[in-house]
C-alpha cells in the first residue's frame, strides 16, 4: 500500500443508524509525511461513543484531544499540525470553540477555515474539526 492508514473502520459500524458503506481511516500518512485527519467530533476514538456533553467547550476538548492522539499515533507532534478547518451549528458557539481549540496551539501557528453549517452528522454534535499535519523526515517515529 502507497499509504498508511491509522484506525481504519466501516461507517456501517461506526453510524448504524445511516445506510453507509465506507471504509474510511481517522488518518493517512502520504508519502511518509503528510497526515490528513478525518474531521474529528465529540466521541471516542476506541468505541466512537459520542461524549456525554452538550456543552461546546466540553465537545471541543475531546475534539482537539482526538486530533493530538491521532497525530501522535502517527509520529508526530501537535507542532506539526499546519491546517485546521473548523465546523460549527451555531455561530454564537465560535468564541468558546475557537478558544478552547486555542489551548491545543499555544505557539503552533496553524492555517484555519472556520464554516458555520447547518448540522454536522449527528444532531447532538456542535463542533467538528479536521487537520493536516506534515512531519519532518528526520522526526518520523
Amino acid at each position: 500500500m502507497i499509504h498508511k492508514r491509522i484506525r481504519t473502520f466501516n461507517t456501517k459500524d461506526t453510524y448504524p443508524e445511516q445506510n453507509l458503506d465506507n471504509d474510511l481511516a481517522q488518518a493517512v500518512i502520504a508519502r511518509g509525511a503528510t497526515v490528513f485527519l478525518r474531521g474529528q467530533c465529540p466521541q471516542n476514538l476506541d468505541d466512537a461513543m459520542n461524549i456525554d456533553s452538550h456543552d461546546p467547550v466540553e465537545q471541543t476538548h475531546k475534539v482537539m484531544q482526538n486530533i493530538k492522539q491521532l497525530i501522535e499515533e502517527c509520529g508526530g507532534t501537535m507542532e506539526h499540525l499546519v491546517k485546521v478547518v473548523v465546523y460549527i451549528t451555531d455561530v454564537r458557539h465560535r468564541e468558546a470553540v475557537y478558544r478552547t481549540m486555542g489551548e491545543y496551539l499555544q505557539g503552533v501557528h496553524p492555517v484555519s477555515t472556520g464554516l458555520v453549517v447547518q448540522a454536522l452528522a449527528r444532531p447532538e454534535w456542535l463542533v467538528e474539526i479536521d487537520g493536516t499535519a506534515v512531519i519532518p523526515d528526520e522526526e518520523l517515529k
